[in-house]
This record gives C-alpha cells, structure tokens and sequence, in this order.
C-alpha cells in the first residue's frame, strides 16, 4: 500500500505570513519527505558542499599513531613481530604491544582483521 501525502495550497498559504522566510522551507520539507527523499536548506547544502570539496584531499584522520600505523603496514606486509621489531629496532614485545593497541583501536581480533583495517583505511595498497 502506498500513502501519498501533500501539503494542500490553503496550508502551504497560512504558513507564509506566520513563518516568513520559513515557511518556503517547511513546504519544501514537507513535500521531500512525504516523497522520501531528503531535505536540505539552501544554506546546509552550501555548507555540506563546502566541506566535502575542503576535505576531498584531506585523510580522515587515524585513531592509530604513527609508529601503530607503520606496525599495521608491515603485520599487512606479511611481516612477523620478531622481523618488525629488527626492522623497527624494538623489542618483541614492544611490537606486540603496538600491535595489540592497534587492534583494540580498530576494534578487530585477528590478523586478518588487521589487514583489512589496513587496506580500507588506505594504510596499505591492495
């Protein structure tokens, strides 16, 4: 069943001397959601243009830090703790401490996991 609904005329014209400015607005609202489709204001789509077009070239910022985010690349890589931490000149365990922060911050429990993390957030090529 569908319901189709519409703003009559008479109430689309009581409006426009009790909210002026507004009232433009609640109509075109009203109309788009009965149609389900979104709404936005003049002034929201601007400012939702804007900031898409301002971060386009920006990367979402990580919750990982630089040196989680290096471990990340290299566990992608197919790298051991034992090999990173030579690479990285750390310890073992501080590799696996990195690694276990990283995987708590992007809330994922296996390597797998991990390197999928990697792989969407851009952090490696697939």
């Amino acid at each position: 069943m569908v319901v189709k609904a519409t703003l009559p005329p008479e109430a689309a014209d009581a409006l426009r001397p009790v909210l002026p400015g507004l009232a433009d607005d609640i109509i075109a609202a009203i109309q788009s959601l009965a149609a389900h489709r979104p709404f936005f204001t003049a002034n929201l789509s601007a400012r939702l243009i804007d900031t898409f077009i301002s971060g386009s070239n920006r990367r979402a910022k990580s919750p990982l830090t630089q040196r989680e985010r290096i471990i990340v690349q290299l566990i992608a890589e197919g790298r051991s703790n034992k090999e990173i931490g030579a690479i990285l000149n750390r310890s073992q365990k501080t590799v696996e401490a990195h690694r276990a922060a990283a995987m708590r911050k992007a809330a994922v429990t296996s390597t797998a996991g991990l390197v999928r993390y990697a792989v969407r957030n851009k952090l490696i090529e697939p």
